[in-house]
């Protein structure tokens, strides 16, 4: 994957993110609520909600936000009626995209992810037909601009803590791990204050696909956009070199 300026990719997400970080909240506390259903209160006992509220933390959540969400969701009476389902399918030349929702409303989800395909020519397909193309790790990137430490002590402060993996960029470093060694990974950075720029398990292609005809472009980035779009649409995963 080297050659790929991760940080700029996320720097274009985080701008995204910034324009509607009101709904970019609303999606992580519907996962906070969700998990502290599932797993309780307690980040140390929740391995989920771990992962949520580190995923929070990169989004530049307040910890005071985080901490409401975790009240109201554990409150008397609480209740959540959301689920999660995922829909796979392929974009223009073969992309493999996959679609993370977490939802009230199924048929609404459904038929909103399958317009989204349809608009930019591509087509739902069945589950697992290509998620084999991607690998489940956490991920944490890390931009050299907001960091002073040195690589080789950044590189033994991960790999000590669990990491499987670091690489060097040209404006940032990317931390990867086994997904359940991720929260001690995130935890060992947090503990020496060191800022990153993103932090979650996500999926990660073996392969990216590169496009280069205007038509496809056009029709990737209208599926990418109607999606993100979506409020039910969580996360979304693709193999396109950007």
């Amino acid at each position: 994957m080297s050659g790929h300026s991760k940080f700029a990719n996320i720097k274009h997400k985080k701008e995204k993110n910034d324009a509607a970080k009101g709904k970019i909240f609303t999606i992580i506390g519907r996962e906070i609520a969700v998990a502290v259903k599932d797993g309780g209160p307690d980040p140390a006992n929740n391995f989920k909600l771990a992962q949520v509220i580190a995923k929070a933390k990169a989004s530049n959540m307040p910890n005071d936000t985080i901490e409401r969400g975790i009240k109201k969701a554990s409150g008397e009476g609480n209740s959540v009626n959301y689920e999660y389902c995922t829909y796979e399918g392929y974009g223009p030349s073969g992309t493999a995209i996959i679609v993370k929702c977490l939802t009230d409303n199924k048929n609404r989800t459904a038929a909103n992810v399958r317009n989204a395909f349809t608009k930019g020519h591509g087509s739902i397909g069945t589950q697992g037909c290509v998620s084999y193309m991607f690998d489940e790790k956490g991920q944490i990137i890390i931009a050299k601009e907001d960091c002073e430490m040195d690589a080789d002590d950044l590189m033994m402060i991960a790999l000590d803590a669990g990491a499987e993996d670091f690489s060097e960029e040209d404006d940032s470093y990317e931390i990867i791990t086994n997904p359940n060694d991720f929260e001690a990974v995130h935890a060992a950075l947090e503990a020496e204050k060191i800022p990153m720029a993103e932090a979650e398990v996500t999926m990660i292609p073996q392969n990216y696909v590169e496009l280069t005809a205007e038509e496809d472009l056009t029709n990737i980035n209208r599926i990418l956009d109607l999606l993100d779009d979506d409020d039910d649409v969580q996360e979304v995963y693709h193999n396109w070199d950007e």
